[in-house]
């Protein structure tokens, strides 16, 4: 397959958003701190068991305490989209999930909400997942499928090219950390699904995104909006054709990648994934070069510092 079709101050999210809209209108585990630096790595690529890697990935980027505190409301976004099992790819791996939730309300967050506008059948989506079981481990977790427009609010963009508004859950602009928790996937328009484009899952009407506007262009418009505060995408296995519903070809490859860098994590997995059995750079996925040049992260790889581990 050619690769050129893939094209080309934190505050706490509640305050942001509300401050947007009025305008326009403690854990129990310490962290990983790399032996070669004293602050968190730029990206953490941890290989290992789902479960271990992912707390492993968060820890070296400072641990959850670093990005939730107590009393806080937390949103957790991952693949939920399709009624499909783990081992499709098409979904984020249940594990992930309850690993991302569990630190959290390990850090003391009041409310951890995981949160998708599934595709397919919502209900079906999150049982066959396997997502819908980590509320039963969890003691304030809740696990849910939005596609109701009565759970939407239009939000202004203001810092949008093309897309200038659009409906975000409202459980997210009344959240104050958001987590980006994708799995690695190929996509039939975007080139690939991960934590940007990932972010649609969020607001009620995706398809003006394929339609009205450049794709790339509007992923990166409403991530100006909702920028997640950790990404960490699940990179146990992806699913590198006939994405996002497969079913493709699904390569294992037993990694997780971390940062609080959006821009920085997608490029770290667009160029570890053998998409079509082809190596791709950060720049041939048109909505990463787009988001690096207007500076909402980074995909200069070669100059980041990057904590690679094998557990």
């Amino acid at each position: 397959m050619d690769p050129s079709r893939f094209g080309r101050n934190h505050f706490s999210r509640r305050t942001f958003l509300k401050g947007g809209l009025a305008t326009l209108a403690g854990s129990c585990f310490q962290p990983i701190v790399p032996a070669w630096a004293d602050t968190p790595p730029d990206i953490s690529v941890i290989k290992g068991g789902i479960a271990e890697a992912t707390r492993a990935a968060v820890e070296s980027q400072g641990g959850m305490t670093a990005f939730v505190k107590p009393g806080q409301r937390v949103i957790i976004k991952p693949n939920m989209s399709f009624d499909q099992p783990p081992d499709k790819a098409t979904n984020t791996h249940p594990e992930v999930v309850r690993t991302l939730a569990g630190m959290c309300e390990e850090a003391g967050a009041d409310r951890v909400l995981v949160l998708d506008n599934p595709l397919r059948d919502a209900e079906l989506c999150l049982e066959r997942s396997g997502i819908k079981d980590v509320e039963k481990a969890l003691s304030r977790c809740s696990i849910q499928g939005v596609y109701d427009s009565s759970g939407f609010q239009e939000v202004d963009i203001p810092k949008g090219d093309q897309l200038r508004s659009t409906e975000v859950m409202q459980e997210v602009l009344q959240a104050d950390v958001l987590i980006a928790a994708p799995v690695a996937k190929h996509h039939s328009s975007g080139g690939v699904s991960l934590s940007m484009k990932g972010m649609m899952g969020l607001i009620l009407n995706r398809g003006v995104f394929h339609w009205r506007y450049d794709l790339h262009t509007a992923i990166v418009d409403l991530c100006t909006l909702l920028k997640a505060d950790l990404t960490v995408i699940d990179a146990s296995r992806a699913l590198t054709t006939n994405g996002p519903s497969g079913p493709g070809k699904v390569v294992q490859l037993d990694t997780i990648v971390a940062s609080r860098d959006m821009v920085a994590a997608d490029a770290q997995v667009v160029s570890m994934v053998p998409w079509y059995g082809q190596s791709l750079q950060p720049g041939q996925v048109k909505h990463v070069q787009l988001a690096h040049d207007r500076g909402l992260g980074r995909m200069d790889l070669e100059n980041l510092r990057i904590d690679t581990r094998q557990l």
